[in-house]
């Protein structure tokens, strides 16, 4: 139902910063829960972090709070993820996703729209 194209991966050393980016074409942005997850070679997919339509609420998984914070700018659709303080244990390909029901559930199986990846890779 709606596109989402990630772009801003790379390669970092451990304590930089990376900026994600996220943009969203084909529905009504606003509507849309958006998210970030990761995966890493051999992993599950994983959730990372999410932001409520309004802004109003953000949710991030234990290993990345207070590094990582989730925003979206609605007028540009498009979310983003700021990424700081980066280590090896990071290194994933990054995916944007969104879903338009609400849920108190965070895991893959929650989102129905999903990017092509990005990846992010950190050295140590």
């Amino acid at each position: 139902q709606v596109q989402l194209v990630e772009s801003g991966g790379g390669l970092v050393q451990a304590g930089g910063s990376l900026r994600l980016s996220c943009a969203a074409s084909g529905g009504t942005f606003t509507w849309y829960t958006m998210a970030w997850f990761r995966q890493a070679p051999g992993k599950e997919r994983e959730f990372v972090a999410a932001i409520s339509r309004s802004s109003s609420a953000t949710y991030y998984t234990d290993p990345v709070k207070g590094r990582f914070t989730i925003s979206r700018d609605n007028a540009k659709n498009t979310v983003y993820l700021q990424m700081n303080s980066l280590k090896p244990e990071d290194t994933a390909n990054y995916y944007c996703a969104a879903r338009t029901w609400d849920s108190s559930s965070l895991g893959p199986t929650d989102f129905g729209s999903w990017g092509q990846g990005t990846q992010v890779t950190v050295s140590s």
